[in-house]
């Protein structure tokens, strides 16, 4: 799958996913030198030429240092644009601030939006990301944005890995509920979905459990483990329901704050998240954890734009390892 004209270039968000997606393309990261002065700005350095090339910038972000990451990619959408790059196109598998999607409240700000207009006013051409948590957020850009989907590899996974008719999909709220059908549909499976009450951000109150789980093997599927409390409380439901097994899988593991303290103490068999976010060291204090690599889809939706080719079949489809 080589490709000449590509250029590959990351910061310091998550190194090792840009790694396999250049691997996978066959070719090297572009050589970029990205420091932190002593009053924490910013400066980056391009070390080969970007003129009239097709520039692919990866981009993660990490819960610690989520702001800096942003910055980097600006900086260096800048970087490329004012260095005559023809195409910029920013691969963010994890979209920043995509939970501040609405105004669900009086005087509270739309960062999606915000994100949006800052990404295109550095210059940025083109948007490949995964699994947002709102698909509206496309209709916040200028500019192309193709939304790729961890589903096709969670489908193979769940083939893989476990026996389907043994299990049944779970979704842990109604906004969900869309993604678990979706994958119980595929699966021709059955389908429940976990009612929870909030009683402020981040803290669910109270679940009540829709649908049959007896016996059979719950698999929670989720767009995003963040604090993981509701992962944790819906095992605790499906288990005290009958199921033989809970098992979450979900894209964006974020696991931030005592994350992996409430995954260990909890019912979870297993949590399974993609590799869109760094959780190396996360994984290294929790056994449960099972990383899908999904630098295939990444790697071959670059290749995709590049060669200007449809990228809808990779929907459906995850590309062969």
């Amino acid at each position: 799958m080589a490709t000449n004209s590509i250029k590959l270039l990351t910061g310091n968000s998550h190194g090792q996913l840009a790694k396999l997606v250049a691997d996978r393309l066959g070719i090297e990261l572009a050589k970029i030198m990205v420091l932190q002065y002593s009053n924490n700005e910013t400066s980056i350095s391009i070390g080969e030429s970007v003129r009239d090339e097709d520039v692919f910038i990866i981009q993660s972000t990490e819960s610690h240092s989520i702001n800096d990451h942003i910055m980097e990619l600006l900086i260096l959408i800048n970087a490329c644009r004012t260095a005559s790059a023809r195409r910029i196109t920013a691969v963010l598998p994890n979209f920043p601030y995509a939970r501040q999607d609405k105004k669900d409240k009086s005087r509270a700000p739309i960062t999606a939006k915000l994100m949006a207009n800052m990404l295109q006013t550095a210059g940025c051409n083109h948007v490949i990301t995964m699994d947002l948590h709102a698909s509206q957020i496309q209709g916040f850009f200028n500019v192309p944005v193709d939304n790729l989907y961890a589903e096709p590899s969670t489908l193979r996974w769940i083939r893989e890995n476990l026996q389907p008719q043994d299990c049944v999909i779970v979704s842990p709220d109604a906004g969900g509920a869309k993604r678990a059908t979706a994958i119980a549909d595929n699966l021709n499976v059955g389908f429940a979905l976990i009612h929870k009450e909030r009683a402020r951000p981040n803290e669910v109150s109270r679940m009540v459990l829709v649908g049959d789980v007896k016996d059979r093997t719950a698999i929670i599927v989720d767009d995003m483990a963040d604090t993981c409390g509701t992962l944790c409380k819906a095992a605790d439901v499906v288990i005290e329901h009958g199921a033989k097994a809970a098992i979450a899988i979900v894209t964006h593991g974020i696991l931030s704050g005592d994350a992996i303290q409430k995954i260990n103490n909890s019912k979870l068999k297993h949590l399974v998240v993609t590799n869109t976010v760094p959780h190396e060291e996360k994984k290294k204090l929790c056994d449960r954890i099972v990383t899908l690599d999904i630098s295939p889809t990444l790697a071959e939706a670059c290749r995709r734009t590049h060669n200007g080719e449809s990228v809808s079949f990779l929907f459906k489809h995850a590309p062969v390892d």
